[in-house]
């Protein structure tokens, strides 16, 4: 007992000891203290800090929220508030579309998704230093999401079709007369349209859009028109999910009853050994005719031929599956960004969306008109639902000609005949993308 008593009396001197060898505060130290307490309220002790009125509280948290952005844009413009909610609006559709009415939904659902998160107020998911802003500048601004794109598709593709019957061939050159005509339609709304001014090389990325392939003009704006590549990325890749839409009008208003009944003979089988030379071949030509556009058609052609030399299938199966999924999805997340309400709704983008509809019904009709013309020249009949699947827009295209012609007859399957103009106008609109890149 007594031992514990003394340790208690050793620690308490101890205590007071060090406590009493602590320098004390000269006077001229003590008001600098109080000086720099004065200068920084923030150095006061807690219980001198007064809390603003808790009505001021709430007005702050609610001018945070959501509904005060849109109702109040900090902005002061329509687009920041009206303008954000239509888009988020537009976004909900894109996403009906996608998943109610099965309208691609592997392009309409990030698509879609993209456009609302990038509406968001206070968000800044699509401003610099936001994830949509590092998906869209990293693979869609460098064009690298396109061509790896173009690389599964190529290893998705069958050629089969287009060798066994190479007269679709035209069809498909036929289906880029939209490009073109396009391409003039957009330098006449800039000497007629107010607040329209759009280059030649605008022209020709706006142009591009006619071939339905979203790849394709992102990568031709990305080279031409880097100032519009947003507005072109999502007119093209909108117009591809409403393929179904958009083409049976047209296919149905240039053709006849009897014209859409037409039965087509049984493509030919075609060999391992053509299918492996097809790409070889058509990647020779483009190295010696049209270097340009050895970025797509040479992407294209690999994954082509890693589909059809059979002694990778590895790469083969990677390339159709993984590779071209997650590609996809950043892709419609970084297209669906750009449908911001301050980037979107402009005059120039209205005109995009215009000419873009007009640059893809002219390819769908020229398609099946060339269809008809074949036909006033050839014994064997072409069925001219299969023309509009001239457009590249793959499969798609394909599966509204089967569509739109089993209306008429169920047992007429012409999937197979129309993947042979659907392939040819992938090829197409890569062909047209390069002369345009080389003359321009």
């Amino acid at each position: 007992m007594i031992r514990v008593v003394w340790q208690r009396l050793v620690l308490i001197s101890l205590i007071c000891g060090s406590v009493s060898i602590i320098p004390s505060m000269s006077a001229a130290e003590s008001d600098r203290v109080a000086e720099v307490t004065v200068e920084n309220p923030q150095l006061r002790p807690v219980e001198q800090q007064r809390l603003p009125p808790l009505s001021e509280l709430i007005k702050n948290v609610l001018k945070t929220t959501g509904i005060s952005a849109l109702i109040s844009p900090q902005d002061g413009s329509w687009r920041g508030g009206l303008g954000r909610f239509l888009m988020i609006c537009v976004g909900f559709l894109i996403l009906y579309l996608g998943i109610a009415k099965e309208f691609e939904p592997l392009l309409l659902v990030p698509i879609g998704f993209g456009c609302i998160l990038c509406n968001i107020p206070f968000a800044g998911i699509s401003e610099d230093g936001g994830i949509l802003y590092y998906i869209y500048n990293v693979g869609i601004t460098t064009g690298i999401f396109p061509l790896i794109i173009f690389m599964g598709v190529g290893a998705l593709t069958d050629f089969g079709p287009m060798i066994a019957n190479p007269k679709t061939v035209i069809l498909g050159a036929a289906a880029q007369f939209g490009i073109f005509a396009t391409l003039i339609g957009a330098l006449v709304l800039t000497e007629t349209i107010p607040g329209i001014n759009f280059s030649l090389q605008d022209a020709a990325s706006i142009g591009i859009i006619g071939g339905a392939d979203g790849p394709t003009a992102i990568f031709l704006a990305s080279q031409l028109s880097p100032r519009l590549l947003g507005s072109i990325a999502v007119a093209a890749y909108s117009y591809m999910a409403l393929v179904p839409i958009i083409q049976p009008p047209i296919m149905k208003l240039l053709t006849t009853r009897k014209e859409r009944k037409i039965r087509m003979e049984q493509l030919r089988h075609v060999g391992r050994v053509e299918k492996i030379v097809f790409p070889l071949s058509a990647l020779t030509l483009c190295v010696l005719l049209l270097p340009s556009a050895t970025p797509l058609i040479g992407c294209f052609m690999f994954g082509n031929l890693v589909r059809e030399c059979g002694v990778v299938e590895r790469l083969s199966n990677t390339l159709q599956g993984p590779v071209i999924n997650i590609t996809t999805i950043f892709l419609g997340l970084g297209v669906g960004s750009k449908l911001s309400a301050t980037e979107f709704l402009t005059t120039e983008t209205i005109g995009i969306l215009f000419l873009g509809i007009i640059a893809f019904s002219l390819g769908t009709a020229t398609g099946v008109l060339m269809a008809k013309i074949m036909n006033l020249f050839s014994t064997v009949k072409i069925n001219p639902l299969i023309g509009s699947a001239g457009v590249s827009a793959v499969p798609m295209a394909a599966r509204v000609s089967q569509t739109v012609g089993s209306e008429e007859d169920p047992q007429n399957y012409l999937l197979m005949h129309a993947m042979g103009p659907n392939v040819a106008g992938v090829l197409g609109s890569a062909v047209a993308a390069g002369v345009l890149l080389a003359v321009l």
